[in-house]
């Protein structure tokens, strides 16, 4: 390669310098080495003069010949071999003088290689990576793609600052640890979270009030507390996973998490991750069984050691061959097992599929819909690709907590079930994917006829017609649910899932000792979607109505399992952490206001309710939770969920002003404030509450005495005109009215005192 004229010095500076190189050159001649800065270039420059004749170029030796042959002493002083010659010789001589004399430190030169192929590797990774649209680590054809056809991109920035992550923890790894090991127990210090979040109980409760919630009325003297007892297993009941602190400061903006949906106002289902309640519970049910088998399991004898050999026993190698024969029959029976999504021409475009795919499942969903948009476009009849483009709808939803995103994802749902040649796999995937975001959404009606459609299609699948028995009781519709575990039953006795459901709705019949046998059958078979805290309790409170002090077993057990507080306190929608105590006093609770207001005016109270019973007692109506074993009860309901209950406040609008002044009473999204009114010879069965998050005040009214009392845990006592009693409904309580007259209280139910202002606006309402 030449080098440009400008390069070379020019030639009065040489002419300067002649004398030194001539001192230069003699050195040269008396030591026989080659000085590396003596040595020219390889190619002669072709310099011109300005008139085009080739330049006179300066030699070493101080001499000047023409450049190029017709010189005027016939050539070149120096040819191009003997060049050659002489830095071949040098080439050699530092060869052997570097090898023999030690002249470089090869280690160091090695070491800083490799440290300059490092940090060049890092930089072209770090100018890569901006490139990397599918995030899988590298430039490749697909990000090329990605560039050329869309001309868009995203960088993985996610991927890069999680390996600069990884590069700090391999910085502050301990002495002695290596890079493997820091990362390892990184790993294990800090294990990962969820992303949608998945729930072991079940989802999170909706938000109130959102867009395209449902709204439904509530009867203004109803008392929702066994409705809500006595609700489906779906959805999980648990809550206390997502009722949020206050935030840290006061200024300081908390982000919920995005792990639900705005839907109706009643807990719903969340099927993260694909894992329902039934199945964590059966994870936990066979991994104590696991446990069990191996404490009962006798200890392997050690086997002998064996000298001079490192080969393993022959029982070893049997272990060995018995467990990979196992994996590989594990193996094939999960290919078995693989569902069929893809049909002749899904098969023919599987590359561009799992391309979008593997996009969905790395977190680049805005880049995934627009692969899966183009080709549902190019290919409106591959059903496969219809999914994955409601799959990503759907995860986008969960992202943004979108409820049109949510629609949009059920309908393309359907779209792929309806296509023409969309396999039996794919089929039953979309739909019954479509039937449980229905149901999040809080679109029961429209859930039931895709699980109907599911059925029609694989009638012989008992667990789909289990899931349509629940969309019936979803729906309020016993008589429907009853016929479709009816039909369950008959093809598969021993379903425990259809088991407790068919035991459920012959209790809510009313139909006690024909219900506890299928409930005690289906707790006792641990299949999934059985191990469920209102199964517990129906079986309990069934058995305790029987005269059967095995209820109590039956309690014990709910709680040893996570489902109640302890033995007494059953309630179900629950705040880890608060107080609990059966009975309170008003300075306990911090009310002591409200409990002196309704002391001082407990006669003004006591008048108007007394004024709506002789006027009008239509309004006082009955008790309809099958809570009674005996008697009337009657109640005229003034607040229900926060909220007042129609114009019921006309009727007592003293009471009602008073009232007003106490938020903690009237804004308790979780009780009512009601008057109740019990005639001679009832008696209520012992019950609980629905949650731990309030506390219940009785102001007595009218009290003849002796004959009416209540029972909380193993304490019992009796009301007073013009007192308050105050006690936590979430244990189990028992009352009696054996008096020769009416009973007349009011009842008013207020926030635990240990919940946080956040909490009580984030609650839902019970």
């Amino acid at each position: 390669m030449q080098r440009c004229a400008s390069s070379q010095p020019p030639v009065e500076e040489i002419h300067a310098e002649e004398e030194e190189v001539e001192e230069e050159q003699e050195a040269f001649q008396e030591t026989g080495g080659v000085n590396e800065e003596q040595v020219g270039p390889v190619e002669e420059p072709s310099v011109q003069e300005p008139d085009g004749r080739p330049a006179p170029v300066e030699h070493k030796n101080g001499k000047r010949a023409e450049a190029g042959p017709g010189a005027a002493d016939g050539g070149p002083r120096f040819s191009m071999f003997t060049w050659l010659v002489v830095v071949a010789l040098l080439g050699v001589w530092s060869s052997v003088a570097v090898f023999y004399f030690d002249i470089v430190d090869y280690d160091r030169v090695l070491a800083r290689a490799q440290e300059f192929r490092m940090n060049f590797s890092e930089v072209l990774q770090g100018k890569l990576a901006a490139y990397d649209t599918d995030g899988d680590g590298d430039f490749d054809v697909e990000d090329a793609k990605v560039l050329l056809d869309q001309r868009t991109f995203r960088g993985s920035s996610e991927r890069i600052r999680t390996e600069e992550k990884k590069k700090k923890r391999g910085r502050h790894r301990a002495p002695g640890e290596t890079s493997g090991e820091a990362e390892t127990n990184q790993t294990k210090e800090e294990p990962s979270k969820p992303e949608v979040e998945t729930p072991t109980k079940g989802a999170p409760e909706p938000e109130e009030d959102g867009p395209g919630a449902e709204e439904t009325s509530v009867p203004g003297s109803q008392d929702l507390e066994s409705e809500i007892q006595a609700a489906v297993p779906l959805p999980p009941l648990d809550d206390s996973h997502f009722i949020p602190d206050d935030p840290a400061e006061p200024g300081e903006h908390y982000e919920e998490e995005p792990v639900s949906i705005d839907t109706t106002g009643v807990l719903v289902e969340e099927n993260q991750q694909e894992e329902t309640e039934g199945e964590s519970g059966r994870y936990r049910t066979s991994s104590k069984l696991s446990q069990e088998a191996e404490a009962e399991e006798p200890p392997k004898a050690e086997p002998e050691p064996q000298t001079g050999s490192t080969r393993p026993t022959e029982s070893r190698r049997e272990a060995d061959g018995a467990a990979e024969k196992a994996a590989e029959e594990q193996k094939e029976k999960a290919k078995k097992k693989k569902p069929k999504l893809l049909n002749k021409m899904d098969k023919s475009i599987k590359s561009e599929i799992d391309a979008a795919e593997r996009l969905r499942k790395k977190g680049n969903l805005d880049l995934a819909l627009k692969a899966f948009d183009s080709l549902v476009q190019q290919h409106p009849l591959s059903p496969r690709a219809r999914y994955g483009k409601a799959q990503v709808q759907d995860d986008l939803a969960e992202k943004l907590r979108s409820n049109d995103l949510l629609q949009s994802a059920i309908n393309t749902y359907g779209e792929a079930a309806e296509l023409p040649d969309v396999t039996s796999d794919l089929l039953r995937a979309a739909l019954k994917r479509r039937a449980e975001r229905q149901q999040f959404l809080g679109r029961m009606r429209g859930s039931l006829a895709t699980l109907q459609k599911l059925v029609d299609v694989f009638p012989a699948d008992v667990d789909l017609r289990n899931d349509l028995g629940v969309a019936h009781l979803l729906l309020g519709d016993n008589k429907g649910a009853k016929k479709v575990y009816e039909e369950v039953l008959a093809v598969a006795p021993s379903n425990g899932f259809a088991k407790v459901h068919y035991g459920f709705i012959l209790k809510a019949e009313n139909r006690i000792a024909e219900s506890i046998p299928f409930l005690r059958e289906g707790l006792e078979s641990g299949e999934p979607g059985t191990d469920d805290g209102r199964f517990y309790f129906h079986l309990g409170d069934a058995l305790q109505r029987v005269g059967d002090d095995s209820a109590y077993h039956w309690y014990e057990r709910g709680h040893q399992r996570g489902h109640f507080a302890s033995v007494w306190q059953r309630s179900l929608y629950n705040v880890e952490g608060l107080k609990a105590q059966p009975w309170w006093t008003p300075q306990e609770t911090g009310y002591t206001d409200l409990v002196r207001m309704l002391e001082r005016n407990w006669k003004t109270i006591r008048d108007e309710a007394l004024a709506v019973m002789d006027r009008s007692r239509g309004r006082f109506l009955p008790e309809e939770e099958n809570l009674r074993e005996k008697g009337e009860w009657g109640q005229y309901t003034l607040w229900q969920q926060g909220k007042r209950a129609g114009n019921a406040c006309q009727g007592v609008p003293k009471t009602c002003a008073l009232m007003e002044r106490f938020p903690e009473a009237t804004g308790c999204k979780r009780g009512q404030i009601k008057f109740s009114v019990m005639q001679p010879g009832t008696h209520v069965w012992p019950h609980t509450g629905p949650t731990n998050c309030r506390l219940r005040m009785h102001l007595g009214l009218v009290i003849p005495a002796p004959g009416c009392r209540i029972r909380c845990t193993n304490q019992t006592r009796e009301w007073e005109e013009g007192r308050v009693l105050i006690f936590d409904d979430s244990f189990e309580h028992e009352v009696w009215q054996e008096a020769d007259s009416y009973r007349l209280i009011l009842i008013v139910d207020v926030w635990h005192p240990q919940l946080s202002q956040y909490q009580r606006q984030t609650l839902s309402p019970i």
